[in-house]
Protein backbone atom coordinates (compact mmCIF):
# COMPACT_ATOMS: atom_id res chain seq x y z
CA UNK A 1 0.00 0.00 0.00
CA UNK A 2 1.26 3.30 -1.21
CA UNK A 3 0.39 6.59 0.97
CA UNK A 4 0.66 9.89 -0.48
CA UNK A 5 0.87 12.88 1.70
CA UNK A 6 0.54 16.26 0.13
CA UNK A 7 2.46 18.90 2.67
CA UNK A 8 5.53 18.64 4.50
CA UNK A 9 5.05 20.57 7.01
CA UNK A 10 5.18 20.00 11.20
CA UNK A 11 1.91 17.94 10.87
CA UNK A 12 2.22 16.34 7.73
CA UNK A 13 5.28 15.07 8.95
CA UNK A 14 4.06 13.87 12.59
CA UNK A 15 1.53 12.11 10.29
CA UNK A 16 4.60 10.46 8.00
CA UNK A 17 6.27 9.47 11.15
CA UNK A 18 3.70 7.53 12.79
CA UNK A 19 2.66 6.23 9.20
CA UNK A 20 6.16 4.86 8.87
CA UNK A 21 6.24 3.56 12.41
CA UNK A 22 3.74 0.73 11.39
CA UNK A 23 5.84 0.06 7.68
CA UNK A 24 4.03 2.19 4.76
CA UNK A 25 6.01 3.20 1.86
CA UNK A 26 5.11 7.23 2.00
CA UNK A 27 5.72 9.72 -0.94
CA UNK A 28 5.52 13.24 0.16
CA UNK A 29 4.83 16.32 -1.67
CA UNK A 30 5.69 20.43 -1.11
CA UNK A 31 6.71 23.76 -2.26
CA UNK A 32 9.87 23.88 -4.32
CA UNK A 33 10.72 26.50 -1.48
CA UNK A 34 9.42 25.12 1.35
CA UNK A 35 8.10 27.73 3.94
CA UNK A 36 7.67 25.46 6.84
CA UNK A 37 8.23 27.21 10.42
CA UNK A 38 9.44 23.98 12.21
CA UNK A 39 11.87 23.30 10.31
CA UNK A 40 13.94 20.73 12.51
CA UNK A 41 11.01 18.73 12.47
CA UNK A 42 9.90 18.49 9.09
CA UNK A 43 10.56 16.75 5.68
CA UNK A 44 10.41 19.78 3.71
CA UNK A 45 13.99 19.96 4.47
CA UNK A 46 14.77 17.06 2.02
CA UNK A 47 13.92 19.15 -0.41
CA UNK A 48 16.77 22.00 0.43
CA UNK A 49 19.06 19.92 1.94
CA UNK A 50 18.90 15.99 -0.30
CA UNK A 51 18.22 14.26 2.61
CA UNK A 52 16.40 14.87 6.69
CA UNK A 53 15.55 12.93 9.40
CA UNK A 54 13.26 13.15 11.91
CA UNK A 55 13.40 11.51 15.07
CA UNK A 56 14.49 7.78 13.90
CA UNK A 57 12.54 8.38 10.12
CA UNK A 58 14.76 9.59 7.04
CA UNK A 59 13.23 11.22 4.48
CA UNK A 60 15.40 11.85 0.54
CA UNK A 61 14.70 14.36 -2.22
CA UNK A 62 13.32 12.51 -5.37
CA UNK A 63 13.58 14.80 -8.50
CA UNK A 64 11.17 12.82 -10.08
CA UNK A 65 8.26 10.51 -9.56
CA UNK A 66 11.07 7.86 -11.13
CA UNK A 67 13.17 8.57 -8.42
CA UNK A 68 10.56 7.84 -5.87
CA UNK A 69 11.04 3.61 -5.80
CA UNK A 70 14.47 3.49 -5.42
CA UNK A 71 13.98 5.84 -2.03
CA UNK A 72 11.19 4.12 -0.53
CA UNK A 73 12.96 0.47 -1.33
CA UNK A 74 15.85 1.81 1.11
CA UNK A 75 12.32 2.00 3.65
CA UNK A 76 13.02 5.75 3.61
CA UNK A 77 9.90 8.73 2.45
CA UNK A 78 10.71 10.18 -0.64
CA UNK A 79 9.70 13.90 -0.93
CA UNK A 80 9.16 15.69 -4.24
CA UNK A 81 8.86 19.23 -4.65
CA UNK A 82 5.59 19.21 -6.32
CA UNK A 83 3.10 21.62 -5.34
CA UNK A 84 -0.05 20.25 -7.08
CA UNK A 85 0.60 17.08 -6.64
CA UNK A 86 0.50 15.91 -10.00
CA UNK A 87 2.90 12.54 -9.11
CA UNK A 88 -0.52 11.40 -8.30
CA UNK A 89 -1.13 10.86 -11.73
CA UNK A 90 1.92 8.39 -12.33
CA UNK A 91 2.38 6.93 -8.80
CA UNK A 92 -1.46 6.04 -8.30
CA UNK A 93 -0.95 6.06 -4.47
CA UNK A 94 -3.91 3.53 -2.33
CA UNK A 95 -4.02 6.49 -0.08
CA UNK A 96 -3.72 10.68 -0.21
CA UNK A 97 -3.70 12.37 2.73
CA UNK A 98 -4.03 16.71 2.24
CA UNK A 99 -2.04 17.66 4.97
CA UNK A 100 -1.49 21.11 3.54
CA UNK A 101 -3.22 22.90 6.32
CA UNK A 102 -4.70 25.65 4.22
CA UNK A 103 -7.61 25.59 5.98
CA UNK A 104 -9.72 25.25 2.54
CA UNK A 105 -9.26 22.61 -0.10
CA UNK A 106 -6.43 23.61 -3.08
CA UNK A 107 -7.91 20.73 -5.34
CA UNK A 108 -7.74 17.60 -3.23
CA UNK A 109 -10.64 15.17 -4.67
CA UNK A 110 -12.16 11.81 -3.40
CA UNK A 111 -11.39 10.33 -6.85
CA UNK A 112 -7.57 10.84 -6.01
CA UNK A 113 -6.94 7.33 -4.48
CA UNK A 114 -9.34 4.40 -3.13
CA UNK A 115 -8.81 6.20 0.35
CA UNK A 116 -8.58 9.83 0.60
CA UNK A 117 -8.21 11.93 4.03
CA UNK A 118 -7.84 15.48 5.28
CA UNK A 119 -6.58 17.44 7.91
CA UNK A 120 -8.54 20.14 9.73
CA UNK A 121 -11.54 22.55 8.23
CA UNK A 122 -12.44 23.53 4.14
CA UNK A 123 -13.01 19.32 4.09
CA UNK A 124 -16.16 17.79 4.32
CA UNK A 125 -15.81 14.17 4.58
CA UNK A 126 -18.42 12.38 1.88
CA UNK A 127 -17.71 15.35 -0.30
CA UNK A 128 -14.23 16.01 -1.60
CA UNK A 129 -12.48 13.21 0.55
CA UNK A 130 -13.68 9.99 3.08
CA UNK A 131 -12.60 11.24 6.21
CA UNK A 132 -11.48 14.20 8.04
CA UNK A 133 -9.18 14.26 10.91
CA UNK A 134 -9.93 16.92 13.59
CA UNK A 135 -7.11 19.61 14.16
CA UNK A 136 -8.21 21.52 16.52
CA UNK A 137 -6.74 20.96 20.09
CA UNK A 138 -9.21 20.11 22.61
CA UNK A 139 -11.63 17.00 23.49
CA UNK A 140 -11.83 15.94 19.72
CA UNK A 141 -8.38 16.17 18.45
CA UNK A 142 -7.64 13.43 16.04
CA UNK A 143 -10.86 12.14 16.26
CA UNK A 144 -11.88 10.44 12.75
CA UNK A 145 -15.04 12.09 10.79
CA UNK A 146 -16.86 10.07 7.53
CA UNK A 147 -19.48 12.71 7.21
CA UNK A 148 -19.43 16.33 7.37
CA UNK A 149 -16.49 19.15 8.52
CA UNK A 150 -13.93 19.24 10.82
CA UNK A 151 -14.58 22.12 13.07
CA UNK A 152 -14.26 26.35 11.29
CA UNK A 153 -10.98 27.29 11.38
CA UNK A 154 -10.98 29.95 14.05
CA UNK A 155 -7.61 31.66 13.16
CA UNK A 156 -6.88 31.53 16.39
CA UNK A 157 -3.60 29.08 17.29
CA UNK A 158 -3.84 26.60 19.99
CA UNK A 159 -3.66 27.79 23.62
CA UNK A 160 -0.12 26.45 24.78
CA UNK A 161 0.26 27.30 28.70
CA UNK A 162 -2.12 30.26 28.36
CA UNK A 163 -1.04 31.90 25.19
CA UNK A 164 -2.50 31.97 21.68
CA UNK A 165 -1.81 34.45 19.05
CA UNK A 166 0.58 35.81 21.20
CA UNK A 167 2.78 32.86 20.59
CA UNK A 168 3.30 33.48 16.82
CA UNK A 169 6.07 35.46 15.41
CA UNK A 170 4.58 37.50 12.00
CA UNK A 171 6.86 39.65 9.40
CA UNK A 172 6.67 43.14 10.27
CA UNK A 173 6.39 44.15 6.72
CA UNK A 174 7.32 42.78 3.14
CA UNK A 175 11.21 42.42 2.38
CA UNK A 176 13.49 39.12 3.22
CA UNK A 177 13.72 37.31 6.36
CA UNK A 178 16.66 36.86 8.21
CA UNK A 179 17.36 34.95 11.59
CA UNK A 180 19.05 36.52 14.51
CA UNK A 181 18.51 33.60 17.07
CA UNK A 182 17.67 30.22 16.02
CA UNK A 183 15.61 27.08 16.79
CA UNK A 184 16.15 25.88 20.39
CA UNK A 185 16.96 29.01 21.60
CA UNK A 186 15.73 30.59 24.74
CA UNK A 187 15.07 33.93 24.55
CA UNK A 188 13.01 36.62 26.87
CA UNK A 189 10.38 38.92 25.94
CA UNK A 190 11.70 41.87 23.85
CA UNK A 191 14.83 40.19 22.64
CA UNK A 192 15.26 40.57 18.87
CA UNK A 193 15.29 37.36 17.19
CA UNK A 194 14.97 38.23 13.54
CA UNK A 195 14.30 41.10 11.00
CA UNK A 196 13.14 41.56 7.76
CA UNK A 197 15.34 44.29 5.56
CA UNK A 198 16.59 45.48 9.37
CA UNK A 199 13.29 45.79 10.88
CA UNK A 200 13.59 43.47 13.78
CA UNK A 201 10.92 41.44 14.97
CA UNK A 202 10.95 40.89 19.15
CA UNK A 203 10.39 37.82 21.01
CA UNK A 204 6.44 38.50 22.24
CA UNK A 205 6.74 36.26 25.48
CA UNK A 206 9.88 33.93 27.90
CA UNK A 207 10.17 31.04 25.95
CA UNK A 208 11.85 29.33 23.56
CA UNK A 209 12.07 29.77 19.70
CA UNK A 210 10.25 26.54 18.55
CA UNK A 211 10.00 27.39 14.60
CA UNK A 212 11.45 29.92 12.41
CA UNK A 213 11.75 30.88 8.69
CA UNK A 214 15.10 30.11 7.13
CA UNK A 215 16.92 33.34 6.07
CA UNK A 216 16.73 34.71 2.94
CA UNK A 217 13.03 33.73 2.84
CA UNK A 218 11.07 36.24 0.79
CA UNK A 219 7.62 37.80 3.10
CA UNK A 220 5.01 39.46 3.07
CA UNK A 221 3.49 41.72 5.95
CA UNK A 222 2.30 39.99 8.41
CA UNK A 223 2.95 36.31 7.27
CA UNK A 224 3.46 33.49 10.21
CA UNK A 225 7.58 33.94 10.32
CA UNK A 226 8.12 31.51 13.71
CA UNK A 227 6.80 30.46 16.68
CA UNK A 228 7.68 30.74 20.21
CA UNK A 229 6.82 27.80 23.31
CA UNK A 230 6.08 29.43 26.63
CA UNK A 231 7.39 25.58 27.96
CA UNK A 232 11.47 26.16 27.69
CA UNK A 233 11.98 23.14 27.00
CA UNK A 234 14.43 23.02 23.78
CA UNK A 235 14.35 19.29 23.16
CA UNK A 236 10.43 19.84 22.13
CA UNK A 237 11.96 21.53 19.32
CA UNK A 238 14.03 18.09 17.53
CA UNK A 239 10.45 15.62 18.48
CA UNK A 240 7.11 15.36 16.13
CA UNK A 241 4.69 17.23 18.79
CA UNK A 242 2.01 15.75 20.58
CA UNK A 243 -0.55 17.80 18.29
CA UNK A 244 0.77 16.13 15.18
CA UNK A 245 0.85 12.77 17.05
CA UNK A 246 -2.46 12.59 17.90
CA UNK A 247 -3.14 13.87 14.26
CA UNK A 248 -1.16 10.86 12.85
CA UNK A 249 -3.12 8.38 15.45
CA UNK A 250 -6.41 9.82 13.82
CA UNK A 251 -4.84 9.11 10.04
CA UNK A 252 -3.80 5.44 10.89
CA UNK A 253 -7.26 4.95 12.23
CA UNK A 254 -8.90 6.22 9.49
CA UNK A 255 -7.18 3.86 7.10
CA UNK A 256 -8.08 0.76 8.69
CA UNK A 257 -11.15 1.68 9.16
CA UNK A 258 -11.85 2.71 5.73
CA UNK A 259 -9.54 -0.17 3.97
CA UNK A 260 -12.03 -1.98 6.16
CA UNK A 261 -15.23 -0.60 4.45
CA UNK A 262 -13.75 -1.06 1.16
CA UNK A 263 -13.61 -4.61 1.37
CA UNK A 264 -16.76 -5.37 2.10
CA UNK A 265 -18.11 -2.87 -0.45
Amino acid sequence: MLILIKGAGDLASGVAVRLAHCGYPIVMTDLDHPTSIRRTVCFSEAILNGSFTVEDVTAEYADSAEAVDPILQKEHIAVLADPKAACIRSLHPDVVVDAILAKRNLGTKITDAPVVIALGPGFTAGVDCHAVIETMRGHDLGRVILEGPAAPNTGIPGNISGFTTERVLRAPQDGTFAEIRKIGDIVKKGESVASVDGVCISAPLDGVIRGLLPTGTPVFKGMKSGDIDPRPVPEHCYTVSDKARAIGGGVLEAILMLERRNAHV
